[in-house]
């Protein structure tokens, strides 16, 4: 983690990393002013409150309060030497709790990464730099030696040639790639966690058998999410990158609605209309983009081969952000090997749905083949000894898709989790299910999946795919687990052999679409350094539903990007047509308003939380509709999850509209007590809010040049890079 310092006044510090801001200060005998914790006091409070942490990680997943149970630490320091202390963690623990269950919790204190590192004993590396965000990939701590070649299938190269390869590219570009962490808890299963040191909303997570593998993963994913600009999908861009000489790639094109806002003749072709346009609802207006939201250059699209006869077919950006998500992106040592990524990836997804969705039986992998894969056995006996029975299914539908499937069970729980691999290789696939499995996961990151179930709808219903491809936490049908199979084991082989063997494989499963009837289309983005590609196969390889396009669109930001923004300085007019909207335009009234208008607020922040709801609401207060402000009030107390701090602002609220609402009750006869209770400054904020003195309390002002945002201004710093990098090679081109 990158951990940037200020220097304040006299010694006062100031640490910033991720949303967070941590000031230091130094006690007034060292010449401070004591205004905050000291460095040194800082690093002992992590490590009791890691300790404290593992203990409540214990408890949760046992269903033991914590309410009774109290921690606490204190440093013993060797008076000859005072480097050299013993930090004694003491527990006290109710009486209540069983002695097996006392002793699991000073064992979760043992796990204490805090602990753990010190005992290691960190090394510290001290050194001048000419510019801090210079070495970009100095933070990649695992370098492979470049003198060693090591194959694994699918790659044109060695996986040392392809970290270096990728990172390298990366520190061109200018992002400073950090390893967050990494996970290593059965044989054979390496995961870890990447992201931009500077923009850390920025991240990818890699899977595979060896670190090397998992890291190449993980770069090659990061790749492949930046040449599709999938990170910063559904943001706002600014107004400099809206007005820029292209939005999103050199190569796109804008083009605008025809009369009665019908769709441009240039976008699309027929195969796609009837899938996308069935209906004849599609407008226009629908396939404004949200990052540039610049309706008056018309509809951004960006070129796309169709692989029937190679013609250009130009798709909106709104369309495949709406719709495809993340599906059937890739990057690769080659175009070929990006291919067959994308496209096992394709068949994963939508096989992955058939199954759920049909809650089909798959039939069990025998014995006698795992067998011929030791190093995938070892990773599931891992899994099994530490109490996960794990089923290891053929997902192929009688050999017909390059697809396998691991799931596992959690019998202290009752929850289960399905997980899918593909690839061309029989063993590779069955690899990533289980490294799919495991992929950023604890073994106390088991103990949250799901329940099956027997209900048909909660299965089949849209959403629970979703969730199946955000995390796989989506429900599974108990049916699944039958013992009769709806379709033999096939040992199945899609693999091909020679230099080429990348190059058949891709033509091989773009013969299976084609044999299905599916057109596909595809772009190559190689303007940053590296060969990436799209796939898109309408109507197979979709995530969301065909309908949000014209219902759940997210260019609805459109209708409220600006109004919240420049919140403060709305007039009454303003304010009732932005309250009119929110309220007519089926919101959800729980969904934040970050999402709503793709700005990156701080999480930590009120804009960070801030909800549909209680925008409503305080847009009601400061149009002085003291009633209908009180009906939500109730309604944000009974079920938002907001601070404590946030909880007691409208908590006075609530109180305070009582009176204000009720002839008989007079505020001079409560507001002292008010004030014994809730505080001054809190009952300052509330009554100001009654009277318009105080309008959108906690709200701090922003606008459209979005000054103030610096989680969203690091966004943007991150996609100006590859902007940057794109123009650059434009240029070349030309």
């Amino acid at each position: 983690m990158e951990i940037k310092v200020n220097f304040l006044d006299k010694l006062r510090l100031e640490a910033k990393f991720d949303d967070f801001t941590v000031i230091a200060d130094q006690p007034i005998r060292y010449k401070g002013d004591g205004s905050a914790p000291g460095p040194f006091d800082y690093f002992l409070a992590s490590s009791a409150l890691c300790a404290a942490y593992f203990v409540k990680l214990y408890c949760n997943t046992r269903n033991i309060p914590t309410e009774n149970i109290r921690l606490s630490q204190n440093n013993i320091v060797d008076p000859e030497n005072r480097y050299q202390q013993i930090f004694k963690i003491q527990v006290e623990l109710p009486p209540d709790i069983s002695a097996k269950d006392r002793e699991g919790i000073l064992r979760s204190i043992d796990r204490c990464t805090v602990k753990k590192v010190v005992q290691t004993g960190p090394e510290f590396v001290i050194e001048e730099v000419e510019n801090l965000d210079a070495d970009a990939q100095s933070l990649l701590t695992l370098k492979p030696d470049t003198q060693v070649a090591t194959y694994i299938s699918g790659k044109d190269l060695p996986l040392e040639q392809t970290i270096a390869n990728m990172s390298g590219l990366l520190a061109e570009i200018g992002i400073k790639i950090e390893i967050a962490s990494w996970r290593n808890i059965v044989p054979n299963v390496w995961s870890l966690h990447i992201r931009d040191a500077h923009s850390p909303m920025c991240f990818t997570n890699g899977k595979g058998s060896t670190k090397e593998s998992a890291l190449a993963s993980a770069l090659g994913e990061y790749i492949e999410r930046t040449s599709c600009n999938h990170f910063y999908a559904g943001s706002y861009w600014g107004e400099e990158i809206a007005n820029a000489e292209f939005v999103h790639y050199p190569s796109e094109r804008w083009f605008k609605p025809g009369r009665k806002d019908a769709l441009p003749k240039e976008i699309l072709d027929e195969y796609c209309l009837a899938i996308y346009d069935a209906d004849g609802e599609l407008r226009g207006s629908h396939l404004i983009d949200t990052n540039s939201g610049n309706t008056a250059r018309g509809i951004c699209s960006l070129p796309y081969v169709r692989q029937s006869d190679g013609a250009t077919v130009y798709f909106p950006s709104n369309l495949i952000e709406n719709l495809f998500v993340s599906n059937g992106m890739s990057a690769g040592n080659t175009l070929a090997e990006a291919q067959v990524q994308c496209l096992s990836e394709i068949f994963e997804r939508a096989v992955k749905r058939e199954i759920l969705e049909g809650e089909l039986a798959l039939p069990d992998v025998p014995q006698e083949v795992l067998a011929k894969y030791p190093g995938i056995v070892a990773g599931i006996q891992g899994l099994e000894e530490q109490g996960f029975p794990v089923l290891v299914k053929d997902a192929s539908l009688g050999g017909q898709y390059p697809v396998m499937c691991v799931t596992l069970m959690n019998p202290r729980t009752g929850g289960v989790f399905a997980s899918f691999g593909a690839h061309p290789s029989f063993e590779v696939a069955l690899e990533r299910s289980l490294t799919e499995l495991l992929q950023g996961r604890s073994f106390e990151g088991l103990n949250d999946l799901p329940p099956p179930t027997f209900t048909s709808n909660a299965v089949t219903e849209p959403n629970n795919f979703v969730e199946h491809f955000i995390d796989s936490s989506g429900l599974v049908s108990w049916r699944f687990f039958s013992a009769k199979a709806d379709y033999d084991f096939v040992e199945w082989d899609f693999t091909a052999q020679g230099a080429n063997s990348n190059a058949e494989e891709a033509a091989a499963m773009f013969g299976i679409l084609a044999e299905m009837g599916k057109e596909s289309y595809m772009a190559v983005y190689d303007e940053l350094g590296a060969v990436a590609c799209r796939i898109l196969v309408p109507g197979y390889s979709e995530v969301y539903p065909v309908e949000d396009l014209v219902w759940d669109n997210t260019n609805k930001a459109l209708l409220f990007r600006e109004d919240v923004l420049n919140l403060h300085r709305l007039d009454e007019a303003a304010l009732e047509a932005l309250l009119d909207r929110l309220e007519n335009n089926e919101l959800d009234e729980y969904g934040d308003i970050a999402t709503l208008i793709g700005i990156e607020f701080d999480e930590n922040t009120e804009w960070g939380q801030l909800t549909v709801l209680e925008l409503k609401l305080l847009i009601h207060l400061a149009l002085g509709q003291l009633e209908d402000a009180h009906d939500l009030v109730g309604a944000f107390l009974q079920y938002n999850d907001n601070t404590v701090e946030r909880r007691l602002f409208y908590q006075a609220l609530n109180a305070a509209l009582e009176v204000e609402l009720d002839d008989e009750l007079e505020m001079a006869d409560y507001e002292g007590n008010f004030r014994r209770m809730y505080g001054h400054p809190r009952m300052d904020a509330v009554l100001g809010s009654l009277d318009g003195s105080v309008r959108f309390y906690g709200l701090t002002p922003t606008s459209m040049q979005l000054e103030g945002l610096d989680r969203h201004q690091r966004l943007l710093d991150s996609y100006k890079k590859l902007h940057s990098a794109r123009a650059r090679f434009a240029a070349k081109a030309e």
